[in-house]
């Protein structure tokens, strides 16, 4: 099937849209029908900076992943279609997704993108099953604090056995050397 050449407004928000596409740490794809204008704006406060949420035509934005080199996503671009392109965090970004879908059972996660990879609603909600980047890193620093205490521990152990035993040395000479003496 031929693609139809793209008028000029609708070729700048297939460019536009591809960019996101391509700029983003990881895309979700959610139906909104049912949410209100204020439900949404509510969801985009809650991604903040995480990420940039918009509506999208479906024919247009199945373009844009095609441009992006994203496959597998067509049969997710049916019905309305919303698209959160995550800057941030891509953990707290679909946490907070997860969260805004089960206050708001309209919200449905369709799928996403992660890497270049197509996700589905499954896998989605799996990355925010997932510890945030902050925890992550706390825990390997703590683990490896614990590492260099043993290592430390470790490297510190013969050198006060080799001290013990020249003070043991040392005390065995001073008694022979008296006993030597008398």
């Amino acid at each position: 099937m031929a693609d139809k050449p793209v008028r000029a407004d609708k070729a700048s928000a297939v460019a536009e849209l591809t960019d996101n596409f391509r700029d983003s740490a990881a895309t979700v794809l959610t139906e909104y029908r049912g949410l209100s204008v204020k439900q949404l704006t509510e969801l985009r406060r809650t991604l903040g900076q995480q990420a940039k949420y918009a509506v999208a035509k479906n024919t247009l934005a199945k373009r844009a992943a095609g441009d992006a080199g994203i496959e597998g996503l067509d049969a997710l671009f049916t019905g309305p279609t919303a698209l959160a392109f995550v800057s941030g965090d891509v953990v707290e970004a679909a946490k907070g997704i997860r969260a805004f879908a089960k206050a708001n059972p309209a919200l449905i996660i369709k799928g996403g993108v992660f890497e270049g990879k197509a996700l589905t609603a499954d896998e989605v909600n799996k990355l925010a099953d997932l510890e945030s980047r902050e925890v992550l890193l706390a825990k390997l620093a703590g683990a490896m604090k614990g590492n260099l205490s043993k290592a430390a521990a470790t490297f510190q152990a013969p050198l006060s056995q080799a001290v013990r035993l020249v003070d043991a040395l040392r005390d065995k000479r001073e008694k022979d050397g008296s006993a030597e003496a008398a």
